[in-house]
C-alpha cells in the first residue's frame, strides 16, 4: 500500500527555514573571522622585531624616562634592540632595568656635537678602553665616519679596540669608508648603519664581497612603499635575507615616541616578503648576531 508523503506543517517548515539560515549566518561569520585571522597572520602584525639601530642619549633621559622607554619597546612588540648613546650612561640605564630587552654598544660620543670631531680625538681612546673594561658591549657605534678619515689614527686604534674585545663595529659611513674599514680587519663583523643611504645595487656589491657586513635599514623609506617592496631592493633581500635588519633611529628624544609607528610600518613591507624572508629581516638576523651576544654577557 503506497504511503502519501506527510505534509509538514507552516510553523515545521518556518522553524526549518530559521535553521537554515541561521546555520548560514554562523558559517559567513566563522568565514569572516577566519579571513580577518589570515589576514592579521599575513600582515605579521604579531611579528617579532628586532631594533637595531636606536640611542638613549643625554638629552633624552628627562624627556623619555627609562621606564616609559622600556613600555614604548614592549608595546611595540620590541624583542629586542640595539641601543647606544651619547654619554654610555643612558644605554647603561635601560640595560640595566631590562637585561632582556636592551643590547648595549659603546659609542665614541660623550656627548652631542662630537660627530665630527671625534676621529681626530685622541681623548677619544681612553674613553672606550674606560668603558670596555667596566661594562659588557656586543658593538663599538654607531660612529660617523667617510672616505679617507677612516684610516686616521684614532679609528684605526677603535677597530682594534673592537678586534680584542671582539665586538661589531656600527659604521654610519660611505662605501669607501667600509672597504677601508675591512682592509684594517679583513674578519671584522660590520653593521652598516642606514646601508650607507646607498643604491640597492651598491650594497648588493658589497655584501658580495665582505660575507660580514650585514646592513641596518633605519631612516629609509626607498626600500619600500604602500606595503610593497621596491623591486630593486626585493632581489637584493632575496639574495641577502641573512644580511638586513631593521632599525627606527632615536637620534633625537622625539623619535622614541615613532618606535611603534615604525615597527608597525616595517611589519606592512615585511609581509611583502616570502615568510623566512621576513622573519629573518624582523627579527632573526639581530637575535642571532646580538642576541648571542647578550647571552656570553649573562
Amino acid at each position: 500500500m503506497e504511503r502519501k508523503p506527510v505534509k509538514s506543517s507552516t510553523s515545521e517548515r518556518g522553524g526549518e527555514t530559521l535553521i537554515f539560515w541561521v546555520r548560514i549566518y554562523a558559517m559567513r561569520r566563522l568565514a569572516v573571522l577566519a579571513f580577518l585571522l589570515f589576514s592579521s597572520f599575513a600582515r605579521g602584525s604579531d611579528l617579532p622585531i628586532f631594533d637595531a639601530h636606536l640611542h638613549y642619549s643625554h638629552d633624552a633621559w628627562d624627556v623619555v624616562p627609562v621606564e616609559e622607554v622600556i613600555s614604548i619597546l614592549r608595546k611595540a612588540g620590541i624583542k629586542r634592540a640595539l641601543v647606544s648613546s651619547s654619554g654610555d650612561e643612558g644605554q647603561q640605564r635601560l640595560s640595566r632595568a631590562a637585561p632582556d630587552l636592551v643590547v648595549p654598544s659603546l659609542r665614541p660620543y660623550r656627548r652631542r656635537g662630537e660627530i665630527g670631531t671625534w676621529f681626530r680625538d685622541d681623548s677619544v681612546i681612553a674613553y672606550l678602553e674606560e668603558h670596555l673594561k667596566k661594562n659588557r658591549y656586543a658593538a663599538i657605534g654607531e660612529y660617523h665616519i667617510y672616505g679617507a678619515d677612516a684610516d686616521l689614527p684614532v679609528p684605526r686604534r677603535m677597530v682594534e679596540l673592537a678586534r680584542r674585545y671582539g665586538l661589531f663595529l656600527h659604521s654610519h659611513s660611505d662605501a669607501d669608508a667600509i672597504e677601508r674599514q675591512f682592509r684594517q680587519w679583513p674578519q671584522a663583523r660590520i653593521l652598516w648603519a642606514h646601508a650607507g643611504f646607498d643604491r640597492p645595487e651598491v650594497v648588493a656589491d658589497l655584501l658580495r664581497r665582505h660575507p660580514t657586513l650585514w646592513c641596518d635599514l633605519a631612516f629609509r623609506t626607498d626600500h619600500a612603499s604602500g606595503g610593497k617592496v621596491d623591486a630593486a631592493w626585493r632581489k637584493v633581500f632575496l639574495e641577502f635575507p641573512d644580511r638586513f635588519m631593521v632599525g627606527t633611529d632615536s637620534f633625537t628624544p622625539e623619535r622614541w615616541h615613532y618606535v611603534p609607528e615604525h615597527a608597525a610600518w616595517s611589519r606592512e613591507w615585511l609581509a611583502d616578503l616570502p615568510r623566512e624572508v621576513r622573519e629573518q629581516i624582523a627579527w632573526k638576523n639581530g637575535e642571532r648576531l646580538f642576541g648571542s651576544a647578550l647571552r656570553r654577557s649573562d
